[in-house]
Formats: structure tokens, sequence, C-alpha cells
């Protein structure tokens, strides 16, 4: 094939995967087509290539829709997660990574002090979650509250509700900082309610589930704690906070003098 046969036939490959929306495909042809002219390959070689090309950058963008989504609040994973320093057992951490409770339906409770890495540990569980490809929803109490209150007016808090429950790991963080307002408590056991066997949980807490109570009136913290604890895993965290310790060593500050 001559060079001008050869550049006609990559102009009419872009127009085709323009054509098709294949736009990951589109940016490796070129250096597919001619890695696959000067090396001889196969045809179906060629075409296994761009496919796989077109098949890992929709797996890529897909993961990236799927993260900003969420709303994660700090971007923490398990890279910057010092797993010797947690209080929580390592047997446990590492049986909790493989997100296999997930796929069983199973919920997961975090608590202990403030500072002692639930949060943390908690939001690099969704992160990983999004990386095996399922989808997570990510709130604070009160934003079920707001939920609740915008969806209130026109009564469709329940679709609400629903749309929520199409992520597979759906985690609430840091229940028991504050008392509840009665729309967050409202949605907080709406959701447990439509989760219950058919989606996990995954909640951070100052607060043991069963002192609910002190932060939500005691009969929606009792109904809401019976469905959370049942197929739960309940994980306690102990020791002194991180963030006091990093500020009394210097560490997490900006020095003033630049």
């Amino acid at each position: 094939m001559s060079s001008g046969s050869h550049e006609a036939l990559q102009g009419q490959v872009e127009k085709l995967a323009r054509r098709l929306r294949l736009p990951h495909l589109r940016a490796a042809a070129p250096e597919v087509l001619a890695t696959a002219r000067s090396q001889r390959w196969d045809p179906a070689e060629a075409l296994r290539v761009l496919l796989e090309e077109e098949a890992e950058g929709r797996d890529t963008s897909g993961r990236e829709m799927r993260r900003s989504q969420a709303g994660f609040p700090n971007h923490k994973t398990f890279h910057t997660w010092n797993e010797a320093a947690s209080s929580i057992p390592q047997a446990t951490q590492q049986a909790l990574r493989t997100l296999e409770w997930v796929t069983r339906r199973e919920n997961l409770v975090l608590c202990g002090p403030s500072g002692t890495g639930k949060s943390h540990f908690l939001e690099a569980l969704g992160q990983q979650a999004i990386d095996f490809d399922l989808k997570v929803a990510w709130f604070k109490l009160e934003d079920l509250g707001n939920l609740m209150q915008r969806h209130r007016i026109d009564d469709s808090h329940t679709r609400a509700i629903k749309r929520v429950t199409k992520a597979d790991l759906i985690c609430i963080d840091d229940i028991g900082l504050l008392p509840a307002s009665g729309d967050a408590t409202e949605g907080f056991f709406r959701l447990i309610d439509a989760a219950y066997e058919r989606r996990s949980l995954a909640v951070s807490s100052n607060l043991h589930p069963s002192s609910f109570d002190q932060i939500m009136p005691k009969t929606l913290a009792t109904a809401a704690v019976d469905r959370l604890l049942h197929h739960a895993h309940v994980v306690l965290t102990d020791g002194d906070s991180f963030r006091l310790a990093e500020a009394t060593n210097g560490k997490g500050m900006t020095s003033l003098n630049h």
C-alpha cells in the first residue's frame, strides 16, 4: 500500500470512529495502524488492539464519572493510608478491602473517637469500590436532611431515596458529631429502610449505634439501628487523634515563613 493510500485509509478510519463515537479507538488509531503496517500484523490483531483501546478507555472514563458522581470529600485513598498506625486489626482491614461484604449486601459500621481514621478508611473503601467498577454514594447525615427538604415540596422524597439506592455502596460519614435535625433523621431512616438487604451501607460515627438515640428520637433510632446492624460488621477504632498528633508534631501545617 502506498503512503497516500495509507493516509487515506487512516482518514476513513478517523471519520468512521468519530461517526460511531469511538473516541479512544480514534485517538489510538494512528499509532496502532502505523505499528501494524511496519510489523505486518494480521488485520485481526490490529482490530483487536484498537477495540481493546476503546474498551479500556471507556472503562477508565466510566470509573472517573462514577468517582465524580459519588461526591467524595477529600480524595482519601489507600495510597495515603497508614495500615500499621490504625487501631483496626490488619486482618480486618484486608478483609474489608476485598469488598466481598459489599457483593453480599452487608453493612459496615466504623465507630470510635474523632481523629482515629474512620473517615479516611471509609472514603478509601469507597474509592476502591469505584476501582472495582461499583457505584458509590457519599453523604454526611445533614446531606440526607437537605435531600428530604428539597423533595418534600413535591412529595418526591421516595423517588429521591430510590435513586440513591441504585448505588452498590452508600457511605454516611461523621454521625454523632451534632444532634440530627428532624429531616436528617427521617432521611437516615428512609435510606436504611430502602437499602435493607438490597444494598450495602457503610457508616462512620463517634457513637456506637446503640447510642444513636442520643442524637435522634429513640423510636427512629431503634428502627434504623435494628436494620443497620442486621448483617453488619462493627469495627471499633481507638487511640489518640491522628490530626492532633500531626498538629503537635508540626505536620499538616504550612509554615508562614516563606
